[in-house]
């Protein structure tokens, strides 16, 4: 039995609400389980210095976890982005930008701050579906300004976690299934069900290939159910 009951194919309940933020370009809310992001997209009319003279556009991110976020306060990273921030934050940018044609965007950087202010397990995760909302958001904003003159996101994005816990391969981990896992496994999708990404570690056993094709499964569906929560509150 699930700490919270669900069935080992069950994701947790989950909430996106539009416009969290006033000033920000797009921003969004995402509530997975008792797991929380704000998500807020940022457009600057210019790119890095390597892309400069391209005629392309840039999408990257920023991760952070608050420090009420956990039971034990987490300090802010005020002067060093910490290993595991900078892993998060480039893997939320490489998911991002294979949601969009960098071409059609022209020389406009959009930055994702992806802040977590609970955590409970599948933070990378939320931070992937809540952003994606966030960058769909801007970009119509640009439309409609005229800053940007055709649609150039060609998919959406979201991400869910699985693993095994007892053996058992199960959806969307929540912390206390999280942090005592034999494996552990993030899956990132586009909408149209085309992998972009599969980080998947063997935390204290290895896993089988058909404990692989379980937990890849497992993630299709639960990415399925993220897409149509993400078109839902877009619609």
């Amino acid at each position: 039995m699930r700490p919270d009951k669900r069935k080992n194919t069950e994701s947790r309940p989950a909430e996106i609400v539009l416009n969290y933020t006033k000033n920000a370009a797009g921003s969004a809310l995402i509530t997975m389980g008792e797991t929380r992001v704000i998500c807020t997209a940022s457009v600057e009319e210019k790119v890095p210095n390597f892309l400069r003279g391209q005629g392309q556009g840039w999408i990257t991110a920023e991760y952070g976890m608050l420090p009420g976020a956990t039971t034990e306060r987490v300090a802010r990273d005020r002067y060093k982005v910490g290993g595991r921030t900078m892993e998060i934050q480039r893997l939320i940018g490489r998911a991002l930008r294979a949601a969009i044609d960098l071409q059609k965007l022209g020389e406009i950087t959009i930055t994702l701050d992806c802040d977590v202010i609970q955590a409970d397990g599948g933070t990378r995760t939320a931070s992937i579906t809540g952003a994606f909302v966030a960058l769909r958001l801007a970009v119509n904003k640009l439309l409609a300004e005229g800053k940007v003159l055709t649609d150039p996101i060609v998919d959406s994005v979201s991400a869910i976690s699985v693993g095994i816990v007892k053996g058992e391969p199960r959806l969307d981990l929540m912390y206390l299934e999280d942090s005592v896992a034999e494996v552990d496994m993030n899956v990132i999708m586009t909408g149209s069900g085309q992998l972009i990404e599969v980080q998947g570690t063997g935390e204290h056993s290895t896993f089988t290939r058909e404990q692989l094709n379980q937990m890849l499964d497992l993630g299709e569906k639960g990415n399925q159910e993220l897409t149509k929560l993400q078109r839902k509150v877009l619609n």
